[in-house]
């Protein structure tokens, strides 16, 4: 399958191939468990897929919709967001890799959402940790400095995602080297890293960069919810 056909919709893809497993699904619909991942998707934008895709919400409930282009929700549906984000691709990863970092666990979960919660890099909920590895830093006395894992499982691709360090021990090159960890294990493994990253953070798109990683183009994020 090529490069666009896939990355064009990450979120359907990932849920119908690495994790099926993870999936629910309902005709032309699938989405993430609520405590898994707010991400959901539908193979096309039709009135049928999203209706298919109602029966699997709570009522009010917000879902994340990635897609190649805008989106307009049917009637029977509110969009919450709708904002442009920039997908990379790491197809020549340069530097080498650092030690193996701490592999984060079910343990470590609470401190790993205090930690989201603290720096915003996107939603991580109490079974994220099930999208795959997660890895951090610790201090000296224990708490958790920075962490970076991985989110959506494509054919071929591999998201990384939740990178972020605690404001208080930034500038020491913490995210730099978990990103750099998980770029040479995902490559390791015959896939290709990808990320997703908000237009504006030039601070995080330059780090990306120097990893290797160069913007493939803008996709689309669509926060929805049944009316």
């Amino acid at each position: 399958m090529m490069m666009s056909s896939v990355l064009d919709h990450p979120v359907w893809e990932s849920l119908t191939t690495g994790h099926a497993d993870l999936a629910r699904t309902n005709g032309a619909a699938r989405r993430y468990a609520s405590l898994v991942s707010p991400l959901a998707a539908v193979r096309e934008p039709t009135p049928a897929a999203f209706d298919d895709l109602a029966a699997l919400l709570a009522p009010e409930e917000h879902v994340g919709l990635v897609t190649a282009e805008p989106i307009e929700v049917p009637a029977g549906w509110q969009l919450f967001r709708s904002r442009p984000i920039e997908q990379m691709v790491c197809t020549q990863p340069t530097g080498e890799a650092p030690p193996v970092p701490l592999e984060l666990g079910p343990n470590d979960v609470p401190e790993m959402i205090a930690l989201t919660a603290a720096t915003e890099p996107g939603p991580f909920l109490p079974e994220t940790i099930r999208m795959g590895r997660y890895y951090g830093i610790r201090s000296n006395d224990g708490r958790l400095m920075a962490m970076a894992g991985e989110r959506l499982k494509l054919a071929g691709f591999r998201e990384i995602s939740a990178v972020c360090t605690h404001p208080n021990f930034r500038g020491r090159g913490l995210a730099r080297g978990l990103v750099a960890f998980l770029i040479a294990q995902i490559v390791r493994e015959g896939s290709v890293p990808i990320l997703h990253v908000k237009g504006e953070n030039n601070e995080a798109k330059r780090l990306y960069e120097k990893l290797g990683f160069h913007v493939r183009r803008a996709v689309q994020l669509a926060v929805i919810s049944r009316a």
